[in-house]
């Protein structure tokens, strides 16, 4: 039979019960999802059979919350309602699987706990009697999981103390009762099913030692269908706070249970704190393991040695908010910040003789101490960003990077490459006690001992100076790869904020960077220019009195734009450069009088001809500012003629980001996307029609549906500044267009829109 439901619990308190009733892909449509309420915490475990024997009752739940309980549901036709309520006092169950008792059809549950021990529930008289308990872990226990292998039931068990036991239940004959001699055996715990008469004996059957940390899940192999009868390996998977995940098998001679594979995974000087949970694929064939920083591991069984697992290749993302996102200033990689303290970077992955395109992290150049909030690249292989902290940091790829790059996308070295990669660094590693990427150079590496070398193991061999190690790859890296061997070095930080960095630009000739922070006075409010030949400070820009929310140069570079918490936007224009680089004098701005928007101001943008620019606000409002003329302007005068071009637009809820295409609609119109607090993200385009602004000047041509926008707010929209789409050798097509996007659901997506259904 195929898998057609699924039964999910949350943080949100309740469970979910989805059935998937159509072929083909998932989507809302083809699936029915009933929710459970109950419990009055987070719940944390959940675990489903089926009644075969009852079609009418065909489904038992058992699911574990905070709150101390575990509930027992039952579903009849589509009635699902809770049977029981278990209550565990002040102890936690951390883990409940079900099934039944060998064969009968009498379901028995098993909880594991903080309590050390586990508690067996069997059914009778239509409810749960707790029947046994069995000791023997010495810490919390983390994962419970029952499998029926022929005549008997086995469980297996993993706990803190770094152990796994297996379990084994079996029906007890009648007949051995009265001999007893003296041989040894294993203390058998018994119990009987009332009504039933048959007697059962629970004993240890192994204890698996292996694991040096907490283990924290442990599973068997799925059953499958063979020659009509359902067959069940003899083969467990456990995930430990150790980084490895271990496959365990019983010896084929002996029967004793050994390490049969031991998938150790080299995330050594990784700051990760090893793997959460494991599950094998229905064949056995595959490991897919995921650890605490939201990442996935894959791993495959080499199909000559069975002994042999090796990484493949597997999707990868943030795993908290995303904050900014960018693309390279030729439209082949996008780089993203994130509140999960890491910046990556994303490129199409062309296989050879495949049409298929697909995008992975092929990068993670910062790995930090802080949240991360804002990015922007300083030409092909540069960049800026700014955290949760005072500073700003200056990134510059490797060489390994750039060959890599070349090797994954597709997109020739000489493409690349300039005369000067021959003294760039080969990589990037974090000192022990640093918080800075040092580069790497090809003579720091440590030389590899020798085959035949002894090494001994000492403190100093096990916490290397160098983690990175320079790797050619052919397709995007697996996590641990990206989590030490693909930093980018540091080159520069940049001192001059009073408070933590919230935005960044960089001005399209890559000559100046724009930096401000956050600030409730008008002295921590100001603009810093930095010049990035130097990296010297060029100029203070005060004018604001709250946090400066965003920087956008004009396409032209003539002008700065910066929006604001305190509902007011600045325009900045560059005077004849200095000897030390250009100087910029504000030339218009809103006030208390002038402003449209009555709320914070989160994001702008400049139309392609740097004649007008946009705004949005808190107050769900759009507005398109000019004309930046520059022809009636003279030095040092303020452009008095800067008023609102459009009528408002009302975007239905905040506005969060806004982006203009750097292409116009085929008509000529502006085409503007804008992001919104309810994670959508609608397509409007703009043109001036007369002198007064009118709403008709707008029109609005593509309302994104759920299933394609963000869960949550919008952060960031970026257009690609070609047309064609990248990884495509589409780039002379003018019909498409893309655009990036990352919001507070952890997702960064990309768009590709048809400019001529706009």
């Amino acid at each position: 039979a195929t898998e057609t439901e699924l039964v999910s619990g949350g943080s949100d308190k309740q469970l979910i019960l989805w059935e998937w009733n159509g072929s083909g892909v998932w989507n809302d449509q083809l699936v029915k999802s009933v929710p459970l309420e109950g419990h009055t915490e987070a719940v944390c475990a959940v675990d489903a059979v089926y009644q075969s024997d009852e079609p009418d009752l065909d489904l038992f739940i058992a699911s574990a919350a905070s709150d101390s309980t575990v509930r027992i549901w039952s579903r009849h036709g589509s009635e699902v309602k809770c049977i029981e309520i278990l209550q565990f006092g002040n102890g936690f169950v951390m883990d409940v699987s079900l099934s039944f008792l060998p064969g009968s059809n009498v379901p028995v549950l098993a909880c594991g706990g903080d309590d050390c021990k586990i508690n067996l529930f069997i059914q009778q008289n239509g409810q749960f009697q707790k029947t046994l308990t069995l000791p023997g872990h010495e810490d919390w226990i983390r994962g419970v999981e029952w499998a029926l292998c022929g005549e008997d039931l086995y469980l297996a068990s993993c706990a803190q103390d770094c152990l796994i036991r297996i379990w084994k239940v079996c029906t007890k004959s009648k007949q051995f009762s009265g001999t007893e001699d003296d041989s040894i055996r294993l203390k058998e715990n018994v119990f009987t099913v009332k009504g039933t008469d048959t007697t059962y004996a629970v004993t240890l059957e192994s204890v698996l030692a292996g694991h040096e940390n907490w283990v924290y899940a442990v599973h068997w192999q799925p059953s499958f269908s063979k020659g009509g009868s359902m067959q069940q390996p003899m083969r467990v998977l456990s995930a430990s706070m150790d980084k490895t995940a271990v496959v365990w098998e019983p010896d084929k001679e002996s029967g004793v249970w050994l390490e049969q594979a031991s998938v150790r995974i080299g995330e050594v000087g990784g700051n990760t704190l090893g793997f959460f949970d494991c599950q094998f694929s229905p064949d056995g064939s595959m490991i897919i393991a995921h650890a605490f920083h939201g990442a996935l591991h894959l791993w495959k069984q080499a199909s000559v040695t069975q002994k042999e697992w090796t990484p493949e290749v597997v999707i990868s993302g943030h795993f908290n908010s995303v904050e900014d996102v960018q693309w390279d200033p030729e439209g082949e990689f996008i780089i993203s910040v994130g509140s999960d303290q890491t910046t990556r970077l994303f490129a199409p992955w062309k296989r050879k003789h495949e049409t298929e395109v697909t995008w992975h992290e092929i990068a993670r150049p910062q790995v930090h101490g802080y949240d991360m909030r804002c990015l922007a690249m300083v030409g092909r292989f540069q960049f800026v960003s700014g955290a949760d902290e005072k500073v700003l940091r200056v990134f510059r790829a490797p060489r390994t990077f750039i060959e890599n790059f070349s090797n994954i996308t597709g997109v020739p070295m000489e493409k690349l490459c300039s005369h000067k990669s021959c003294d760039l660094p080969e990589g990037a590693t974090v000192p022990a006690l640093g918080l800075s990427n040092k580069a790497v150079f090809e003579g720091d590496m440590p030389a590899q001992p020798a085959e035949d070398e002894e090494t001994f193991n000492s403190v100093s061999n096990q916490y290397p100076e160098i983690y990175f190690q320079p790797l050619i790859l052919t397709e995007p890296p697996p996590e641990d790869h990206l989590l030490q061997n693909t930093l980018w070095p540091e080159i520069q930080k940049l001192y001059g904020h009073g408070y933590e960095i919230f935005c960044v630009a960089c001005n399209n000739a890559n000559t100046v960077v724009a930096s401000a922070c956050k600030a409730s006075k008008k002295e921590h409010a100001a603009i810093i220019l930095w010049s990035t030949s130097s990296w010297k400070k060029l100029q203070s820009l005060s004018f604001h009195n709250l946090t400066v929310t965003q920087l956008a140069f004009s396409p032209n570079d003539k002008f700065l734009l910066a929006v604001s918490r305190d509902r007011n936007w600045s325009l900045w224009r560059k005077e004849d450069s200095s000897e030390s680089g250009p100087v910029f004098s504000c030339c218009a701005c809103t006030d208390k009088n002038t402003a449209v928007h009555s709320r914070i101001i989160w994001s702008c943008d400049w139309t392609p001809d740097s004649r007008y620019f946009v705004t949005g606000s808190r107050d769900k409002k759009v507005i398109i500012w000019g004309q930046c003329d520059l022809s009636v302007a003279t030095e040092g005068s303020t452009l008095d003629s800067i008023r609102p071009c459009s009528a408002v637009l009302d975007a239905g809820d905040s506005v969060t980001a806004v982006s203009i295409s750097r292409v116009l609609a085929p008509d000529g119109r502006y085409i503007v996307a804008v992001g919104l607090e309810n994670g959508k993200i609608n397509f409007y385009t703009w043109k001036q029609s007369g002198q007064e602004p009118a709403p008709a000047d707008w029109t609005k041509c593509v309302e994104m549906d759920s299933s394609q926008s963000h869960a949550l707010a919008v952060k960031r929209l970026c257009w690609r500044h070609h047309q064609g789409r990248a990884g495509h050798n589409d780039h002379n097509n003018s019909e498409w267009l893309q655009l990036a996007s990352c919001g507070a659901d952890h997702c960064v997506k990309i768009f590709n829109v048809n400019r001529f259904a706009l």
